[in-house]
């Protein structure tokens, strides 16, 4: 069919050629009008050529054939300017029925499309070292900030589409995540020399550096530590908090004063990262942290998530009750929202930071997370296995669950590709729906069915009941669970349900049915 139109406006342009030198033949040799016989030949050579041999009468003759000539032009144009006309409409209509076939693909793909050709966002320049003296530097370097910036834009409009996708689709793909959005892995550093083995992993995972750009933020002015940052060159950017002061506490907190540098440096740092680098999200890992084969692929099927959801505020990638005989190693790709902020490894959102920012806190800033002024009942996302592990006994908290829990902890090192996946069940309504129905139609049973297991058949789900703050500690204790809780709210808790695995069966810790909300005396 494009052939054949195409075929057909060539024609229509050599008819055209030709119709107009055909015409300026006939013009250029026709005898005049009415003037047949009086001498006026209209030939080159012939008896009597234009304007001459009759004197005045000639010329009077030429003024009349010109005047004559140029009337039979326009005529001749207008006919001209008809079959251009419809040349053109010809040509239009073609144009149309070519881009109808384009249309309705073009619009399936307008997301695609713009992930496609958007020029790629050109992370921050790398340094090998950065301090407070060298912000001037640094701002005036990052010529990618105004890049960045842009990007931010873009993921906003991103965010509307991914959000759209979601509700409309119930599909979350790399397609809508769009692979040119930069997350920023923050690792906060203080005299530990063992960072090189929180380093060595991500680099070793990490499928882009520019995709993926690793900031060290490193406070104490730890020399050894420093070195071993610098060795690694511009496979990450080290900066420096440059505040190296002791805080002035109150006397009863002088013991916690490592607590309040820690805080000061997650300010400083963060508003770095979000602020004078332009960032739109951050991952924050610590220095003590290895992280999992899928950890980057975790984090950035969850961001689309993040951002379209506002019933949430974080992704974590750690489990409080991720002890191997606690997780089920089958379900690797299995996701929970969360009430309790797990942290170790965690993503956050500038605009979020932008809320958190004002009021941070001077020290403990982990628990003022938890509480219910900050949270705003809102949740996490977190894994049913760990995709970070700690391996830092040493620290302000002096080992406090290091040798309980913390070292137990399984991570994950099955790959997923959390990319191609559904995760719209983590959208609040859909999983809301679908997960209170599992746990209260799950059967209910006592502690010590479960303890002694000949009764019960099955890997369950179970579920066991609490009413009260202390009955849930005892219940969590005996099957072996985390049993703290902060402002009320249970470690990995949503709603009240802790979910675990006890000898293998699945077990829902849980509130009666019909719980409203989280009782701060219980902490």
């Amino acid at each position: 069919m494009v052939r054949k139109k195409g075929s057909l406006i060539l024609c229509g342009a050599f008819l055209f050629v030709a119709w107009n030198a055909l015409l300026l033949l006939y013009l250029w040799g026709r005898p005049p009008i009415g003037h047949l016989g009086e001498g006026g030949g209209a030939e080159p050579g012939g008896k009597e050529e234009w304007g001459v041999g009759r004197g005045k009468v000639g010329r009077v003759n030429l003024a009349g054939e010109v005047i004559r000539l140029a009337e039979e032009v326009e005529v001749q144009l207008e006919t001209q300017k008809k079959l251009l006309k419809q040349i053109e409409s010809h040509r239009a209509v073609w144009a149309r029925q070519k881009d109808i076939g384009k249309r309705e693909t073009d619009d399936m793909k307008e997301v695609k499309e713009e992930a496609v050709h958007q020029p790629p966002q050109t992370p921050f320049p790398l340094k090998n070292s950065v301090d407070i003296s060298d912000q001037t530097e640094v701002k005036h370097t990052q010529k990618p900030v105004h890049t960045v910036a842009q990007g931010l834009k873009l993921e906003q409009h991103e965010a509307t589409e991914i959000k759209e996708e979601i509700i409309e689709n119930n599909e979350v793909t790399t397609v809508v995540s769009s692979p040119e959005v930069i997350i920023p892995i923050l690792v906060i550093a203080c005299d530990r020399v063992t960072v090189k083995r929180s380093l060595d992993r991500l680099i070793q995972y990490r499928p882009s550096p520019e995709l993926y750009p690793i900031i060290v933020s490193q406070d104490c002015g730890h020399a050894e530590t420093a070195r071993v940052i610098g060795s690694y060159g511009d496979q990450v950017t080290h900066i420096r908090q440059p505040d190296l002061s002791d805080i002035k506490v109150r006397p009863e907190h002088r013991k916690f004063q490592g607590y309040y540098k820690i805080a000061r440096h997650y300010r400083w740092g963060l508003n770095q990262v979000f602020n004078t680098l332009s960032q739109s999200t951050v991952v924050i890992v610590e220095d003590d942290l290895e992280v999992a084969p899928d950890f980057f692929e975790y984090f950035r099927a969850l961001h689309p998530i993040l951002r379209s959801d506002p019933t949430l505020w974080c992704v974590s990638a750690w489990n409080d009750n991720g002890r191997d005989a606690l997780v089920d190693p089958s379900k690797a790709d299995l996701l929970y929202r969360t009430d309790f902020f797990p942290g170790l490894g965690w993503m956050l959102l500038k605009e979020m930071w932008a809320e958190l920012e004002p009021k941070w806190p001077s020290a403990f800033w982990d628990d003022w997370m938890r509480q219910p002024e900050q949270r705003k009942d809102r949740s996490c996302i977190r894994p049913e296995i760990s995709r970070t592990i700690t391996f830092g006994r040493k620290g302000v908290s002096l080992g406090q669950f290091f040798d309980q829990y913390l070292r137990y902890i399984k991570l994950n090192t099955e790959f997923v590709p959390f990319t191609k996946h559904d995760l719209s069940y983590l959208l609040k309504e859909k999983y809301e729906e679908k997960y209170i129905k599992e746990v209260y139609s799950a059967q209910l049973v006592k502690i010590e069915e479960l303890q002694q297991g000949g009764t019960l058949k099955g890997p369950g789900p179970y579920r066991v009941q609490y009413s009260s703050r202390d009955s849930f500690k005892v219940f969590a204790r005996n099957l072996g669970v985390m049993d703290d809780l902060k402002s009320g709210v249970p470690r990995t808790g949503y709603r009240g349900i802790v979910s675990f695995l006890y000898r293998g069966r699945r077990v829902f810790l849980a509130p009666p049915q019909g719980w409203t909300q989280y009782d701060i005396s219980w902490s």
